[in-house]
């Protein structure tokens, strides 16, 4: 499975990782993909959505 979110195109980026002495080595930031249950054109589909995505799902069905 790819780690990008469908809705919000969130997708991993690389960076450095630093020690305490500051030496760099590369590594990956994921998006916080979680599985969640949407309504779409009236069926239930399971995506994996970024915890984000989520949030702004659940502020506008309210």
């Amino acid at each position: 499975m790819s780690r990008i979110c469908p809705l919000t195109g969130k997708a991993p980026l690389s960076g450095n990782k630093r020690s305490h002495s500051l030496r760099a080595s590369r590594r990956v930031f994921n998006p916080n993909l979680q599985k969640c249950r949407v309504e779409i054109d009236g069926k239930i589909v399971t995506l994996r959505l970024s915890a984000r995505a989520r949030r702004t799902l659940a502020k506008q069905v309210r």
